[in-house]
């Protein structure tokens, strides 16, 4: 039959058949919405739950790459994504199965988990109803009621505080008394410790330059200039030095150091110089050391070897650090107050192999890529033994440690040197997996020393992690606008550094030692300090 001699003849006939088809059309449009909304809630799910067994193996079994910061960021960022397309395909589904009898799509979420209980509970009531809504009667009795939490946030608060001094006047002497005016940061200064504190670590914490705060608190009602600011942040920085030569005191007395360095783009003249930012961690609760960790910042404007010596001036401990040569210095026999012990990081000889033995990252350049490097993947794989021990033995005391070192680790390092010396016997002096291996072999006593000392761990991590954030945050502040202004950057990392290695909340911290700091004699400042600020702030408390 055609088409034409499928078309009803009459109206009435003709209307039904546009109805049908509309329904027909409505229904399998919300099935292909149903549909889409179970794929993409499907696919958010999976991206879940892939994140979650990565993270729960980083708590398991540490980092099994060294793209672990940016594998998590990456599928955080793709779970994100994922989340909101579920959601707006859940809606979507949702209005399409209205009109029609195709059922609507509920996304499977994960629990979540209830309010924290600190959190003020404000009650807002529903008017109960009257009479009742199925016969009218209006002997209505409460048998109960169901209650349904809100999470809201009240958007910030400015407020002008006014600090009365009120004067007297002798009557006896004339004398005029009158109680001193409160302190601020600047003279004849205007912020509160609060605000300071908070225009401070959104600078140096968030990676907030001042420009973008001023234009926000502008949005907000209040004018706050650029210059205004800068000259808050620089008075700020000069009040808390005592605290960062009390941090770089308490640093550079440890036993053992981490040292690592990244880059800091400085202006200069029109154009920006590639300056260097440098940092020394004391950490020394993998070995169960009871001294507070802390984290000490320097800046430069370059990268010679002159730096490190200056920093490390009266320090002659061990310093865990890469294989930089500007550190050779510290290393030498007649060096005073006597040499610093060289112990290198695993991480980086790793990371050389690591490269050349990237299966996931071969897969993704194609036909391009260069093929696996059989002896670096080897390589990995018996570095991550040792790897796998130092998890076993982190937090130990020094003793145990090397105990347990000298059971299980001495015979893989010697079995890896052994093996990596018979392989580069058989490479060319140019390939890739051989300049891996010599980074190695060169450096071998430097490598081996944490098999002789318990102190010593077997990554830089410490200080990598350090640095991270300034890394990240350059992406946002783009260059430091001079080596004053680097220098002035290096005290507060080192503040806020300390306080999160403290596990201390930096803004909290900073608010309360810059309403603090001008009453505190010179020698109380280190009750100001991050692990010191703790426990007393838990005895104000209570």
């Amino acid at each position: 039959m055609s088409t034409a001699e499928s078309l009803p003849s009459d109206l009435a006939a003709a209307h039904a058949m546009i109805l049908a088809e509309r329904a027909a059309r409505v229904e399998a449009e919300a099935l292909a919405a149903r549909a889409a909304a179970v794929s993409s809630g499907t696919e958010a799910l999976i991206a879940r739950l892939k994140l979650e067994i990565e993270k729960l193996r980083r708590e398991l079994y540490g980092s099994r790459s060294e793209r672990k910061a940016r594998l998590l960021e990456q599928m955080e960022l793709q779970l994100e994504d994922l989340e909101a397309n579920a959601t707006e395909d859940e809606l979507a589904a949702e209005h399409a199965s209205r009109a029609t009898t195709v059922k609507s799509f509920e996304r499977r979420r994960p629990s979540r988990k209830p309010f924290p209980e600190h959190l003020p509970r404000e009650r807002v009531v529903i008017a109960a109803p009257e009479s009742c809504a199925c016969c009218g009667s209006t002997r209505l009795s409460k048998l109960g009621e169901d209650v349904t939490e809100t999470l809201e946030v009240i958007p910030r608060q400015w407020k002008v505080i006014q600090t009365v001094r009120e004067k007297f006047s002798c009557r006896q002497c004339e004398a005029i008394s009158q109680p001193p005016a409160p302190f601020h940061v600047t003279p004849r200064g205007f912020a509160g410790p609060n605000l300071l504190a908070m225009v401070l670590f959104e600078k140096f914490g968030q990676h907030q330059p001042l420009n973008r705060q001023s234009e926000r608190y502008a949005r907000e009602g209040v004018d706050l200039s650029l210059s205004t600011l800068a000259d808050q942040v620089g008075a700020c920085a000069a009040v808390l030095r005592p605290l960062h030569a009390l941090i770089e005191d308490h640093v550079l007395k440890a036993e053992r150091l981490h040292g690592d360095d990244t880059t800091v783009p400085i202006l200069a003249k029109g154009k920006t110089t590639t300056g260097r930012a440098w940092v020394y961690v004391r950490d020394d609760r993998p070995f169960g050391g009871a001294s507070p960790p802390a984290a000490l910042f320097y800046a430069s404007r370059d990268r010679s070897g002159d730096h490190p010596e200056r920093h490390l001036k009266q320090f002659n401990g061990i310093l865990q650090a890469d294989a930089y040569a500007g550190y050779n210095g510290l290393y030498l026999p007649d060096r005073k107050p006597g040499p610093v012990t060289e112990a290198l990081c695993w991480s980086h000889a790793r990371r050389k192999f690591f490269v050349l033995a990237d299966i996931a990252a071969n897969a993704r350049r194609g036909k391009t890529a260069p093929p696996i490097s059989p002896i670096a993947f080897e390589a990995v794989k018996r570095i991550d033994l040792l790897f796998d021990i130092e998890r076993d033995i982190n937090g130990l005391p020094t003793e145990e440690r090397l105990a347990i070192r000298s059971e299980r680790s001495a015979p893989l390092v010697a079995e890896l040197e052994e093996w990596i010396r018979d392989e580069r016997a058989k490479l060319s002096r140019h390939a890739p997996t051989a300049q891996a291996i010599d980074y190695m072999l060169r450096r071998w006593e430097g490598f081996s020393r944490f098999l002789a000392d318990g102190r010593i761990c077997l990554t830089n991590n410490a200080a990598e992690r350090a640095l991270r954030g300034l890394a990240l945050g350059r992406k946002s502040w783009l260059f430091a606008g001079s080596e004053r202004g680097a220098e002035r950057a290096a005290v507060m990392y080192t503040l806020i550094g300390t306080a999160k290695l403290n596990d201390v909340d930096p803004q909290a911290w900073l608010a309360d030692v810059l309403a603090r700091i001008a009453d505190t004699p010179q020698g109380r400042l280190s009750d100001l300090l991050p692990w010191n600020w703790t426990a007393q702030s838990a005895r104000l408390v209570a």
